[in-house]
């Protein structure tokens, strides 16, 4: 296993295979199938462990943990023109920048 792992790991049930997925989030195209979550979880990040080491072993980049990283507050995001014009009008009647609109309309996708 890796020391101070602090890569982002999902687990979750795949009805395709009838068993549990384990996944990670910095490594896309690494998964494992376990028939408990546990396992899943176990055989992900032992997946993620031999990845890394081969990667450093060559002298390769490793991804950094999703965790540990930097985010500035900003991302471009390009949409249709009608719907910044409609969003543009919703802030100003609104009394509130276009960007807080965006901002409020993005978290509550979270909940």
């Amino acid at each position: 296993m890796l020391k101070n792992d602090r890569y982002t790991y999902r687990v979750t049930w795949s009805e395709e295979d009838e068993e549990y997925i384990g996944l990670c989030a910095e490594f896309p195209s690494l998964s494992r199938l376990e028939p408990s979550t546990e396992e899943a979880l176990k055989g992900i990040r032992q997946a993620v462990a031999q990845v890394v080491a081969d990667l450093e072993k060559h002298k390769e980049p490793v991804p950094e943990p999703i965790a540990v990283r930097k985010y500035s507050g900003k991302f471009m995001v390009r949409i249709p023109p009608d719907l910044h014009r409609r969003l543009a009008i919703e802030a100003a009647e609104s009394g509130v920048s276009l960007n807080r609109i965006a901002s409020d309309k993005l978290n509550r996708q979270e909940a």
